[in-house]
């Protein structure tokens, strides 16, 4: 298969995911590294196709923002904006052969925190509390994160929110969408300035993300929540093994 169909078809699949339960990004990023973009320029790109759809979601959600706990929404954004960068510009220091290196651990991170992430945020907010300065540190390292990697980043900031907040975690869905975008957004413009986005690879698969996500969408109001969460974490662990495989398994056979 020609490399460009594989990248118009993984930003098919890759907006789909999003729109119907995350992790677009196990996708994408694959995809744009078999078509043999550099890891690196893989993940900025993957970034950059992404970011689109987040936008659109976030400006969706726009009437429900408001203060997470007692920390206000404009700092929760300053500090995400500034971790934001600090991860963009991160990545662009790290090389391709390190960014290889810790990638399998990256998606093994996000995998965990797609399929246990709620529940381990739920458990912890029935035995801690945490002040709003812990937030602000936290929602930093998170902006980091997400301008490097990013991946299942919105559950991670709820999980946090949650040792804060007593709101029903529905009602937190406005923040997190608005604070993922604004790290990946302060994240493409970093790539783009750098040069180190993939345009040919990179518009193609943006403009199939945003028709999967119009797609996802109509197949989100019919299918099974149990379902797609199911397939999700199935794509999501198949992906976070083959990529170990990968790194570490001629490691391994060389012993």
């Amino acid at each position: 298969m020609e490399p460009l169909i594989v990248v118009i078809f993984a930003g098919f699949v890759a907006g789909a995911m999003n729109a119907l339960a995350g992790g677009g990004s196990f996708v994408s990023l694959p995809a744009l590294i078999a078509a043999g973009v550099p890891p690196v320029q893989a993940n900025a790109s993957s970034t950059v196709a992404l970011f689109p759809g987040g936008a659109v979601s976030a400006w969706a959600y726009r009437d429900g923002l408001g203060p997470v706990g007692s920390v206000s929404m404009r700092k929760l954004l300053v500090a995400t904006l500034f971790g934001g960068l600090a991860g963009a510009v991160l990545l662009l220091s790290t090389s391709s052969s390190t960014f290889s290196f810790v990638l399998p651990w990256l998606l093994l991170c996000a995998s965990l925190t797609l399929a246990f992430g709620r529940r381990l945020g739920e458990a912890l907010r029935r035995r801690w509390r945490i002040g709003a300065p812990a937030v602000l540190a936290i929602q930093f390292a998170l902006g980091v994160y997400g301008g490097y990697f990013g991946g299942a980043v919105g559950i991670m900031m709820m999980a946090v929110w949650g040792l804060l907040d007593t709101r029903d975690l529905k009602s937190l869905n406005a923040p997190r969408t608005l604070l993922v975008s604004a790290a990946n957004s302060v994240a493409v413009i970093t790539f783009a300035v750098a040069h180190a986005v993939r345009w040919p690879e990179t518009i193609a698969m943006l403009v199939a993300a945003i028709a999967g996500g119009y797609s996802g969408a109509q197949v989100g109001r019919r299918a099974s929540p149990a379902l797609i969460r199911t397939g999700t974490l199935l794509v999501s662990a198949g992906i976070t093994v083959a990529f170990f495989v990968k790194t570490y398994g001629p490691m391994l056979s060389h012993r």
